[in-house]
This record gives C-alpha cells, sequence and structure tokens, in this order.
C-alpha cells in the first residue's frame, strides 16, 4: 500500500473520554467501601502479562503498522488491518498457559463483531468470547483455557477502514500457578552505580571503582555504570575489567558526555592484548582532545555509541592489541586502529578508517573502506545479511525498562537513527532481577513463572543447569555477570523456541568437566525460526584463568537460524588454573544447527577443533583465532595422519556454507617446532566458499603448512607474515 493510502491515527472520541471519566469516578468511589475487604482477604497473586513481546502475525497490514506493534507494550504504536472482512491478528505465548483475561485498546478504528480464540498447536481453534455489539475503546474480557496461541477474529468492521488495535494483552499463568510468587523487577543492586548530572562527584566515583578494576584481570569485582539522560561535563571515565559503562536513554544522544570514555593499557606497560571483559554502550561523546581512545582485545562491545569526533583503538604509544568489536555506532570522525591486528565492525557509519594489521572486516557500514584483501587487509561487504541489536535496559521516565530491538535484513548503518528505531520494550517488572546468592533454582522458578532475567553485576555459582524453556525470553546481564556451574553441568539450555536473547554475560567453566557449557536447542532441534531468531550476543565463555576448568565442548547450537553476534570463547593460555590437562577443552563451538550466521566469532586456544561446523548453510563473518599455546608437543595435537586440528572445520557432510574475514594464528610457545598441517578445513564442493583467509605464525613459534585443506603457501621463518588465500574454492 502506498504511503498515501495510510490511515493517519485519530484520537478515541469525546464519549470514549467520558466512558473512561466515569469509570474513574466509580472506581474512586468503591475503593474506600472495598478497602477493608481487600486488607481482610487472604494474599493470592494475580495473573501476569504474557503477550508482551511475544510473536504476533496478522491476516493483513495497513502500511507500516505491523502486528508486532499491538504487544510491544507502546500505547503510542498500533497495528492496522487491511479495509475488508474478516482480518484477525494471532499471539504465539510461547509455551501453554492458563488464561484469565483479555484486554484490548482500540483504536478508532474497532471492530463491531469479533471472537477472541484459543489453540494450543495454531491449527484446531476454540472460541473463548464472541461479541456482534462492540464498543471499541478499552475492553477487558475475561476468558478461560489452556492456550499457546490466542487469536482476535474481526468479522465486521465498525467504520469504513481496517481493524486497528493500540494493544493486544493476554494475562494468565503457567505451569498451574496462581502467578508469579517470585515478583518481578526490584532495585539492581550494589554494584549498578546510577548517576545523572546533578550527582556530586561522578568523576571521582568512576577513578574508585576502576582503581579496584584496572588490572583486577581475574577477580570477582563487577560493575555497571548507567547514566541517566542528560549532559555531563567534564567527565573521563575510564574503564576497567568487568566494568560495563552505558547511558540509560532509549537513543545515544539522550546521554552526553563533553568528555571521553577511555581504555588503555599502562597497567601492562601498554600492551593491550588483555584489555578483555568490559564494554561502553548507549552515550554520546564529544572526546575532549576531538578522539576517543578504546585499546582493548577480545569481549569488549562497543555498541551504539556516537562518536562525535574520531576513534583510536591501540594503546598509548602504539603497543600491541589483538582485536575487538564495533557495532550499532556512529563515530563522526576517523577510526584509527594503528596497531590492531584484526578488528570487525557491523552495522555502523564511519567518518573514515586509516590502515589495517592483518584482517579488518566491515559489514554494513556506511563509509567504510572498499575490500582490497589482502593489500590493504580489508574484507568489506555492503550489508550484514540478518541482524538484531542487543537488549539494552533504559528509563522511560522513571520506570526502567528492557528495549529489544527488531531484527534487520540486508541492514547497513545504525539502527537508532533519525529516531526511527524498531523494537518493543519489556517493563523491568517483567524481568526477575537476578542478585548474588540467588540459587539456580529460584532462577528457573522465575523462568517457568514466565518472567525474563536481568543478572546484575556478580559471581553466579549455580547446581544445576538454567533452563530456557519459553519463546522471546531475553536473558540480560549487566556489568559481566558471571554464570559458574559448579559440579560438572551445562550452566544453561534454551529450548527450541522462537526469539530468545542472550545477551551481555560470561560463563565461567567450573573445576569438574561439563560435557557442554552453553546449548542453543536440544540435540535433533529441527524447527523453522527464521522469522524469529534466537540471538547470542556478548555472551563470553571461559575456561580456566580464574581457576581450574574444564568443559568438553563450551557453545552447542542445536536450533536453526540462530545468530550468533559477539562472542569470545577461550581457553585461558594464562592467570591460574590453566595447562594442557588443567583446563582441558576439546572443543569450543559445535554448529549443528542449519541457517546459522556468526557475525564476530572469536575463539581461541582448544584442545582440538577450536569451530565445528555440521549444519547446512552457515555463515560467519569475522573469525579471529588463535591455536593452543601450551602444547607440549607434536604427538600432543596429531590428528590421525594429520598434524594438528584446524581452527575452523565444516564437515564433509556440508553442501553450502560460507565465510569472509577469518583468521588463525599459532604461537606454540612450548615447541616451537610443531607444525600445524592448516588452519582451515573444509569440504570441495561448489557451495562451500571461503574468503579472504589467512594464517600467521607469531615470531616463528610453530608453522602451518597450509591456509585452508592443502591450499595456501606456508609460513616459514621467524618473521609474522600472514600467507592468504582470497578465494576458495
Amino acid at each position: 500500500m502506498s504511503a498515501a493510502l495510510v490511515r493517519p491515527s485519530r484520537p478515541p472520541t469525546a464519549a470514549l473520554h467520558r466512558r473512561r471519566a466515569l469509570g474513574f469516578a466509580l472506581v474512586t468511589a468503591l475503593v474506600a467501601a472495598l478497602l477493608a475487604v481487600v486488607q481482610a482477604a487472604p494474599a493470592q497473586a494475580a495473573p501476569v502479562l504474557l503477550s508482551q513481546g511475544s510473536p504476533a502475525t496478522a491476516s493483513s497490514t495497513e502500511g507500516p503498522f505491523a502486528a508486532s506493534a499491538a504487544v510491544d507494550g507502546n500505547a503510542g504504536t498500533r497495528w492496522s488491518s487491511a479495509f475488508s472482512d474478516p482480518q484477525w491478528i494471532r499471539i504465539d505465548l510461547g509455551s501453554p498457559a492458563a488464561l484469565s483475561r483479555v484486554e484490548l485498546a482500540w483504536e478508532a478504528a474497532y471492530a463491531k463483531s469479533y471472537r477472541i480464540e484459543l489453540s494450543t498447536n495454531g491449527t484446531t481453534w476454540t472460541n473463548a468470547y464472541s461479541t456482534t455489539t462492540g464498543q471499541g475503546g478499552s475492553e477487558t474480557l475475561t476468558v478461560s483455557g489452556e492456550a499457546r496461541y490466542v487469536r482476535l477474529t474481526g468479522t465486521q468492521r465498525a467504520t469504513g477502514y481496517g481493524y486497528s488495535l493500540w494493544e493486544f494483552k493476554v494475562f494468565g499463568t503457567r505451569d498451574g500457578g496462581g502467578g508469579p510468587q517470585i515478583p518481578g523487577g526490584g532495585d539492581l543492586g550494589p554494584n549498578v552505580h546510577v548517576f545523572d548530572p546533578s550527582t556530586p562527584n561522578i568523576q571521582g566515583k568512576v577513578d574508585e571503582i576502576f582503581r579496584q578494576q584496572e588490572s583486577a584481570q581475574l577477580g570477582n569485582g563487577r560493575h555497571a555504570l548507567l547514566f541517566k539522560p542528560g549532559t555531563y561535563d567534564n567527565i573521563n571515565a575510564q574503564i576497567g575489567f568487568y566494568t560495563q559503562i552505558a547511558g540509560l536513554g532509549l537513543n545515544p544522544n539522550s546521554t552526553t558526555f563533553n568528555g571521553d570514555v577511555t581504555v588503555d593499557a599502562g597497567w601492562f606497560n601498554g600492551n593491550a592484548t588483555q584489555n578483555f571483559w568490559r564494554a561502553a554502550e548507549n552515550l554520546t561523546l564529544n572526546p575532549v582532545n576531538g578522539t576517543n581512545r578504546w585499546a582493548v582485545s577480545q569481549a569488549a562491545p562497543f555498541r551504539r555509541m556516537h562518536i562525535k569526533g574520531g576513534l583510536n583503538l591501540a594503546p598509548d604509544g602504539y603497543g600491541w592489541a589483538s582485536g575487538g568489536y564495533i557495532a550499532d555506532s556512529k563515530i563522526d570522525g576517523t577510526v584509527g586502529p594503528y596497531s590492531q591486528q584484526q578488528w570487525y565492525t557491523r552495522d555502523s557509519s564511519v567518518g573514515g578508517w586509516t590502515n589495517a594489521v592483518w584482517n579488518m572486516t566491515f559489514s554494513g557500514v556506511q563509509g567504510a573502506p572498499a575490500s582490497s584483501y589482502p593489500n590493504p587487509p580489508y574484507t568489506t561487504l555492503d550489508t550484514t545479511p540478518i541482524s538484531r541489536e542487543k537488549p539494552f535496559l533504559y528509563l522511560d521516565g522513571n520506570e526502567y525498562k528492557v528495549f529489544v530491538p527488531a531484527k534487520r535484513v540486508n541492514a547497513r548503518g545504525v539502527s537508532w537513527e533519525g529516531g526511527n528505531q524498531q523494537g518493543g520494550s519489556i517493563p523491568l517488572n517483567r524481568f526477575y532481577v537476578v542478585k548474588q546468592g540467588a540459587t539456580a533454582a529460584t532462577i528457573n522458578a522465575a523462568l517457568a513463572q514466565g518472567l525474563n532475567l536481568l543478572f546484575t553485576p556478580g559471581v553466579y555459582h549455580i547446581d544445576q543447569t538454567i533452563n530456557v524453556n519459553r519463546a522471546n525470553t531475553v536473558v540480560l546481564g549487566l556489568g559481566l555477570a558471571t554464570i559458574i556451574p559448579d559440579n560438572g553441568i551445562t550452566a544453561m539450555k534454551v529450548a527450541d523456541v522462537d526469539g530468545v536473547k542472550l545477551a551481555g554475560f560470561l560463563i565461567d567453566a567450573g573445576p569438574v568437566n561439563s560435557p557442554t557449557l552453553l546449548e542453543v536447542g536440544p540435540q535433533g532441534a529441527s524447527a523453522d525460526h527464521s522469522v524469529n531468531p534466537t540471538t547470542v550476543q556478548d555472551v563470553f565463555i571461559r575456561i580456566g584463568g580464574a581457576g581450574p576448568g574444564k568443559a568438553t565442548t563450551s557453545l552447542v547450537v542445536n536450533s536453526d537460524d540462530v545468530i550468533i553476534d559477539h562472542t569470545w570463547v577461550w581457553r585461558a593460555d594464562h592467570g591460574e588454573g590453566w595447562g594442557w590437562e588443567t583446563n582441558r577443552a576439546d572443543y569450543g563451538v559445535r554448529v549443528n544447527g542449519d541457517d546459522v550466521l556468526a557475525t564476530g566469532l572469536f575463539v581461541e586456544h582448544f584442545n582440538k577443533y577450536d569451530v565445528e561446523w555440521y549444519g547446512e548453510r552457515g555463515r560467519t563473518i569475522f573469525f579471529q583465532n588463535e591455536k593452543a599455546y601450551d602444547a607440549p608437543n607434536q604427538a600432543a595435537i596429531q590428528n590421525g595422519t594429520t598434524k594438528g586440528y584446524a581452527a575452523y572445520r565444516v564437515d564433509d557432510s556440508v553442501n553450502q556454507h560460507e565465510g569472509w574475514g577469518l583468521g588463525s594464528y599459532c604461537y606454540y610457545n612450548v615447541d616451537p617446532t610443531i607444525i600445524q598441517e592448516h588452519g582451515f578445513k573444509a569440504p570441495v564442493k561448489p557451495g562451500v566458499k571461503f574468503h579472504n583467509l589467512l594464517v600467521v605464525s607469531l615470531g616463528g613459534n610453530g608453522q602451518y603448512q597450509h591456509v585452508i585443506n592443502n591450499i595456501g603457501s606456508p609460513t616459514s621463518g621467524t618473521s609474522t607474515i600472514p600467507s592468504t588465500v582470497v578465494n576458495f574454492p
């Protein structure tokens, strides 16, 4: 439908205002009479809102007014149908629930005749409510029944337009409960530090946390620095380990620093290769000297940032730096990576890019340099095939909510510019706010009630698997919240359902070997999630380093259509509790699902394969890998007749796979004579394609014979010069 035919929203009628006013007066008059009865009655938990953020589909839409707008919790957005009868809108609650009521907030174009229908399977429907005398406005309907799917079918319009709903809310309980026994919402705990422009001594508090965290690479401190919308002058927020800094606006431009958010490497003598586990999000910066410094390596996301100047990715003195990640950010000036070995930038805008060392990869980045691999080593995709930005906490007035951005297809540039950000909000009272001391049993009970999870900064030991079984569940961590399985269990499992969002937390292997640490979908998962994929974003996995840890396979993806958007899966090569057998971890990431997309995949140091891919039509945009430093000798990594295990292996059964901008590095410092057959292994088939691959020996400590299979020149000597392959096959 053309823009000219899209009907503008009209306010409710005066009669509706009078009905609302009358209703309010009646309620007020009854409150005093009922108060004593309410106080004396036994406490009973109320049903909960089940529909908000759930997938919604419709028989038709009018212009941009999609079905999802009726379940986004925003009374200013709406679904609107075509101008004909009948029409329907359907909500998938994700799992069965005992329903109790439906609330409808009609726009001026309402239904005179309609019915509410329920289904457990999406095909067989029962009638729960019907009317031929609908009045529009706000309607509260009593319904009863067990259902996963709820459908409103309009059979007669009250106007010449279509059907239009501001909100379609469904209430009920799950698992036989009488409502949430575990309350949602609440305060954010002692490690979340919230500032507004009038807060005294902001710089002093930020400096205090930095002093605690600057060199605490393997400590237990966890912090989130959250800034309410406004302007902050003369700020230099230095960000140390396990520290997240973020604005609390719905748009990065809502929170502005006349100052900097800085990461440097003074604690490590100017070497930034261990500047891990920190984050900056959702802020606008006016850097004091025109350029902000963000000298990091793995697990340090830079998201939804607007830099009104340049960005320097190297430490002071231009010491070593080992790669990082930018997404959904706008840098008005030039990005200078300088000594950064590799970097991935997604769905952003840059004013320029100065240089490249080994591997600079871009997808959907306005202003990115053109592809020119290997000299200079730029890999540039005009768009990102599929992306959905990370959920984030924000303030709507004085109320905390989590915004869940919408999926984008063939994305380019930031999602938030121009105030046209797509997605929906979930109020904090729909989250179990997890604080230190919470048990896995309580966490699972909250999930079973239909609550999402917000992990506040802290370290969480669990004795049972966290089971995420409901579609569209959000599991969001603040301040690099860390989950440790203590008894050899899998830390978290996600069912084969639509639209789960995992973001912003660290899983740290425990001392008893876990078969897996994170599973997305059960073995044999086969459901189609292409419309509403599960996302794994800024989820980091560590085996050893902070203490002994073991896991056979760290991350297993069984579900189809999953998006892995920035993860660092790391078997430790330093710290405490590491050694060839001490923190044994054979496999990093295994993908069994079809149509899985990885954007920013960092996987390092596993005893055998770092990445194994069995699913069809998998895609990876940017891969960074180091083989295990601590292999004691050639025999320890021997793989049958092959010398060493590939960093990235596509199984021989796979017919279609594609990758762009992938690198593997070796540093066999225990035995520098070790030979690695190749960095990559894949079947030679027309549908299996790689673009812009490299392998490099760091200082001649170990050598690669080939890049992929038996293709590509060997590395040689002591010089750290990559061997490259531009296209495979």
